[in-house]
């Protein structure tokens, strides 16, 4: 018999926690330029790495808390061995409503069809450029032949809506907004351009453009209007053409913060629950897990954190904060 549904989690700011972004491995095969910095090697132990079991214990927990929607990030998910196993499970759990996995989609045309049918239902994939020296420069490979046939399978598979995530960086890729507008709009894509956050130093220097004068020149050029519809329960302000043929979204956490609409929190590959992306605010729940809590004490532990959740980041006031890297975080 499943378990009854709980008390949804909600924080002193009468904000619902109703989305994990749950982080199963910090390893990637890129090394984009405002992620993770070159040379570096201090990653998690695999040893330290939530197992299976014990990933689905904390999202069945969630669900039950009224958590309905899981993203499956990275670093790479893509790269922890026997993904669809761990996304098929997950999607059974009741409570669970909507599973979705982030990836770079360099391994995509080999997992696409084995995720649809363990029941991932959305994907957003990052693609910052189509000129291949471009992806080269900002990933460190030329992975762009590897993205743009993980795309085709993902399409082939049925995967709708498929998300793509441009970090806008300038002097690097801002003279190719309308570019990949115009690709995603071909293609059936839903564009999504973001501002780079200032997480650690690879963070800090990427080439920071705020959002507001690119999405007016966007919404004169192409006749943009506001999109009412909720698209995935992220962060996202999307606009559409006036036929709602597209639609393009845009994410700024810095230049106009969501942080008091926040409805997320993230689960890093060693069981950190971290409360908010720009503050230090966490819960270690793999301590609990490997020491014998009871469920109704780990429920009380995320009860507890959810009250530590901060009113908002301060990546603006404070941007040399923050110096964990964003794959550490989880994506």
């Amino acid at each position: 018999m499943d378990a009854p549904a709980l008390p949804p989690l909600i924080d002193r700011f009468n904000r619902r926690i109703s989305y994990l972004r749950l982080s199963v491995t910090d390893r990637c095969d890129l090394r984009c330029s405002y992620c993770i910095p070159k040379g570096f090697k201090d990653f998690e132990e695999p040893s330290h790495w939530l197992t299976f079991d014990e990933i689905e214990r904390v999202v069945r927990l969630f669900g039950q808390l009224g958590t309905g929607r899981v993203r499956l990030t990275g670093g790479e998910p893509l790269l922890r061995r026997n993904l669809p196993e761990l996304a098929a499970r997950l999607s059974k759990l009741p409570g669970i409503t909507d599973l979705s996995l982030s990836t770079n989609a360099t391994q995509l045309d080999r997992h696409a069809q084995a995720l649809r049918a363990a029941g991932v239902q959305r994907l957003n994939i990052s693609l910052d450029s189509l000129k291949r020296d471009c992806v080269a420069t900002i990933s460190g490979r030329d992975s762009l032949p590897a993205v743009l046939a993980g795309l085709d399978a993902a399409q082939a598979a049925g995967f709708a809506p498929i998300k793509l995530n441009m970090v806008v960086m300038q002097g690097v890729n801002d003279d190719e907004i309308d570019t990949m507008v115009r690709f995603c709009l071909e293609r059936g894509f839903t564009l999504r351009l973001i501002e780079a956050m200032p997480m650690g130093d690879t963070g800090r220097n990427a080439h920071y453009l705020p959002l507001d004068r690119v999405r007016e020149r966007l919404v004169g050029d192409f006749g943009l209007v506001p999109q009412a519809l909720e698209m995935g329960g992220g962060p996202a302000r999307y606009w559409q053409l006036p036929d709602g043929s597209g639609n393009i979204g845009f994410i700024t956490p810095i230049s106009q913060h969501f942080c008091a609409t926040c409805n997320r929190v993230r689960l890093s590959v060693d069981g950190t629950l971290y409360l908010c992306l720009g503050q230090e605010e966490k819960l270690e729940l793999r301590p609990m897990l490997r020491g014998g809590a009871s469920d109704a004490e780990l429920i009380a532990a995320l009860r507890d954190a959810i009250e530590l959740k901060p009113e908002r980041h301060e990546f603006r006031e404070q941007p040399g904060k923050i110096i964990r890297i964003m794959a550490h975080t989880g994506g």
